[in-house]
């Protein structure tokens, strides 16, 4: 797959076991291809050799700009001459005329010979891609370029998914002159057979790659296979063959490929049901081994166990298996001879194993961690974490190193142990699929299955906390030179200067940008400074004052997410509340960009709102700098704004230090949403709402609570979900958190309120009829959009509410942010002589309960005086 957006490129490596190219920037190349780009492709204008990678992970795209036929030939050379030099693919793109001179005149397939003799790495010979422009593909285009050897590039939109037999090059029955996606993928992939049958051979192999066995497949029961996303092929004897269809070992199609030959087609799929064989076993061949044969047992001995099974006991017991992984791993590190160290992998592989399969972690999703890891191109030094030296001298605290130069994980790049019961065994929506929820009824849920929904995913706090602390403990005693380590190590950008002080250069926006902010900004400073009230005078009996005021905290921090994404609106939801307050100093905190720079939107809010400094340092470390305080980070009071597990474990670890002397605003977890709909509510908006949410990220929570909806309402919603998903540049985000997020049915309203009330959401939107009078029903919720008019992208930028809310559970005991975020309270009293002599009995009567003479004669000797 071929993107022409890194950034969707980089988004659709998440969700797929597919090699994903993209066209990008050579700046953008060394980045998006550590992220699990497999091949970055660049304009041959551009210089190649300072990304600093294998020829293998690039490509190099020749762009022909004359129609004349003397147009095709130079660019084909080039292409030789140069891009084979530089890449371990070429794309070479030009019109359909030039295309075809490309193939008549051989240039093409004398440029094919030249890239099959080149070696690059361990992927082969160097590849050429053909891409068109100014036209659309024919399959007679499509089967001269394969008799070339060249890879054709076909966009999205030039093709449709249709089961129907392919005769033509358009699709049957339409009015449009897309390609068949299967007539296309044959004539393209110069598919053919070498059977009497004109049938071709088909391996069929699960996510291991593993055959399970083998069919045999034809043009239209590919055409069908594809359209939907099964394994479907084509029996000599019954013709169209629907693999599960009546014995329920359904196939569903993850990837098909063309052998080298291009005669045998390889279909990869997820096997359903009993297996591929007729004898109901998983293969053909006999009972699966190796660790595939053992995540099956597992998989099954977690349905259903015998009694004494062992592996049942490990699931139950969490730390017992813990213990063991912990225990077979340090024999594996002492083994010494082959056949011991044999025998202790084996080990820990079953109890790694084990330890995946009770969080619903399958074999693949091992394998393509791994080959994700395999594609970054930054590596770290992989030296021990800071107190880890052997499991022998294990003392179970770890003393996290608090200098700077010691080797500490990126958490950016690490995983940690999650446990929820929503997510466990849920995958992502595979392309093809229904991008849908799942749907559950109040009033057959079990007191503990309602509370299962009510959870979000628990995360290991503790293990979080151990690989923060470290980096705290080095920008503490580090300063400067650690932040601009982990700078360099995590974001991968050498800082020269590590902090900008006003007055900053202000950017130059586009208009509608600097419109867009500059409006935003009027309306959440007119509501935030709607919220400053005035001081409080009580009179609370005759002669004694009893006064309240506010003052501004005077050194406030300001932690923007970013780096490569831009988030001007966070800027101004913390900045505007700390401006209106009166802080005296504003310090944003925010990654820098690949150059060393600041986003150009965030600088110009940190010029509206009066910000004094810019951080150019993002992750733990920056809220450590904000924190203690280095040579050029000035300390600061309190700190606030979202981030990840990481960015709010650091903000808590500073809040307990008393040595920090720093509050925060408020802990935080991923993004969450519920909706409330009832009968009046429109199918599109609420779909719009759940999508404006599920798009943040796999992890974000969104619930629908149905409110007495019929199922043919319900299945509108599911429908408009689906339908706009689709045409998401995020899509591939969202088929895996829509997946995890759940809708419930409710009989009614007040059942719904108090559910929401229970679940205590981030974001709360009231889709039913007469909303607003619900408002005195919420108890719990960060921000609240009331009435179909109200999507919460207007409160996350621009309506006037602030964004920066709680999560996770949180709106229980936290408010949002506001200007009295940055304000604290003071309280004064001033007592006159008689007010001393009203109150004095009752203040010398209770200091002698509690047995504190010296306060009651701290009353009593003035009264002597009276």
């Amino acid at each position: 797959m071929l993107y022409d957006d890194a950034q969707q490129a980089a988004a659709a490596v998440d969700n797929s076991d597919a090699a994903v190219w993209a066209n990008m920037t050579a700046a953008e190349a060394k980045e998006l291809l550590n992220r699990g780009v497999a091949v970055a492709v660049i304009d041959a204008t551009q210089k190649t050799e300072d990304i600093g990678v294998d020829k293998e992970r690039l490509a190099v795209r020749y762009t022909t700009t004359e129609v004349a036929a003397s147009g095709v030939e130079p660019v084909l050379q080039r292409a030789q001459d140069d891009g084979l030099l530089r890449a371990g693919a070429v794309v070479v793109k030009m019109t359909a005329a030039q295309i075809d001179v490309a193939v008549s005149s051989s240039g093409l397939e004398r440029l094919v010979n030249a890239a099959t003799a080149c070696v690059v790495g361990s992927s082969g010979s160097a590849r050429v891609l053909v891409e068109q422009y100014g036209g659309t593909w024919t399959l007679e285009q499509l089967r001269a370029v394969a008799a070339s050897g060249a890879d054709a590039v076909v966009a999205a939109e030039e093709l449709a998914v249709v089961e129907e037999p392919i005769e033509g090059s358009a699709v049957q029955g339409a009015q449009d002159a897309r390609l068949s996606l299967a007539a296309a993928f044959i004539a393209g992939s110069g598919l053919h057979s070498d059977r009497a049958d004109g049938l071709l051979t088909t391996v069929v192999v699960d996510e291991q790659g593993v055959c399970l066995g083998v069919a045999y497949s034809n043009g239209t029961s590919l055409a069908a296979a594809l359209a939907a996303a099964q394994g479907v092929y084509w029996s000599r004897r019954r013709g169209l063959w629907h693999k599960g269809q009546t014995s329920g070992a359904i196939q569903t199609l993850l990837g098909v490929a063309v052998d080298c030959d291009s005669d045998v087609l390889r279909f990869c799929v997820q096997q359903g049901g009993a297996g591929f064989c007729h004898r109901g076993t998983r293969t053909c061949f006999g009972a699966a081994t190796g660790l595939s044969g053992l995540a099956q047992t597992l998989a099954a001995r977690r349905k259903q166990a015998p009694a004494g099974s062992y592996t049942q006991r490990l699931f139950n017991d969490a730390a017992l298996l813990r213990a063991k992984l912990v225990e077979e791993a340090g024999e594996l590190a002492d083994a010494a001879e082959p056949a011991d160290v044999a025998f202790e992998a084996a080990d820990v592989l079953y109890f790694a194993m084990v330890k995946c399969t009770a969080h619903g972690v399958t074999l693949a999703d091992v394998e393509r961690s791994l080959d994700r890891k395999h594609r970054q191109v930054v590596r770290r030094r992989g030296d021990a974490k800071p107190g880890v030296v052997s499991s022998k001298e294990t003392t179970g605290s770890e003393e996290g190193s608090t200098n700077p130069s010691t080797s500490i994980a990126n958490p950016s790049t690490t995983s940690l142990p999650r446990t929820s019961v929503l997510s466990s065994g849920i995958r992502a929506a595979l392309p093809g699929e229904q991008i849908r929820m799942r749907v559950y009824a109040d009033d057959s849920l079990t007191t503990d299955e309602r509370a299962a929904l009510l959870q979000r995913p628990i995360v290991d706090s503790q293990e979080i906390m151990r690989r923060v602390q470290p980096i705290v403990d080095a920008v503490r005693t580090g300063g400067d030179a650690a932040v601009r380590e982990f700078t360099a190590r995590f974001d991968n950008v050498e800082l020269d200067a590590l902090v900008v002080r006003a007055p900053f250069d202000v950017p130059t926006l586009p208009t509608a940008v600097r419109a867009a902010i500059d409006q935003a900004y009027a309306n959440v400073h007119a509501f935030h400074a709607a919220q400053l009230v005035g001081d409080t005078h009580v009179e609370t009996m005759p002669g004694v004052m009893c006064s309240r005021f506010s003052r501004a905290i005077e050194r406030v921090g300001l932690y923007v997410p970013g780096g490569t994404a831009v988030l001007p609106s966070t800027a101004l939801m913390l900045g505007v509340p700390a401006q209106v307050a009166g802080c005296r100093e504003i310090v944003l905190a925010t990654p820098p960009r690949a150059d060393g720079s600041i986003v150009p939107e965030v600088l110009y809010v940190a010029h509206k709102v009066g910000a004094t400094a810019i951080v150019k340092a993002g992750g733990a470390q920056a809220i450590a700098a904000l924190a203690y305080g280095t040579e050029s980070v000035p300390k600061v009071d309190k700190i606030c704004g979202p981030g990840n597990q990481y960015v709010t474990a650091a903000k808590m670890l500073a809040q307990n230090d008393t040595a920090a002397m720093v509050s925060i605003d408020m802990p935080a977890g991923p993004s969450e949403l519920l909706v409330v709909a009832d009968a009046t509510s429109n199918p599109a908006y609420v779909a719009s709402d759940l999508l404006s949410q599920a798009e943040h990220g796999p992890d974000s929570q969104v619930v629908l609570l149905a409110v007495a909806l019929s199922d043919a309402q319900l299945a509108a919603i599911h429908a408009e979900v689906h339908r706009q998903a689709e045409r998401l540049p995020r899509v591939d985000v969202v088929r895996r958190s829509i997946p995890k997020s759940f809708c419930l049915h409710l009989p009614s309203l007040s059942a719904a309120l108090r559910f929401s009330n229970d679940y205590a959401p981030e974001h709360l939107i009231l889709h039913n009829a007469n909303a607003r009078a619900c408002l005195p029903d919420v108890v719990n919720a960060g921000s609240v959009f009331v009435g179909p008019y109200s999507p919460e992208s207007c409160g996350d930028y621009a309506s006037g509410t602030n964004h920066t809310l709680p999560t996770y559970g949180f709106s229980r005991m936290y408010s949002g942010v506001s200007s009295a975020t940055f304000l604290k309270y003071i309280t004064a009293q001033e007592l006159s002589r008689d007010g001393l002599a009203n109150i004095a009995q009752t203040v010398m009567t209770l200091a002698e309960v509690e047995e504190l003479e010296a306060h009651r004669n701290a009353v009593a000797i003035r009264l002597q005086d009276m």
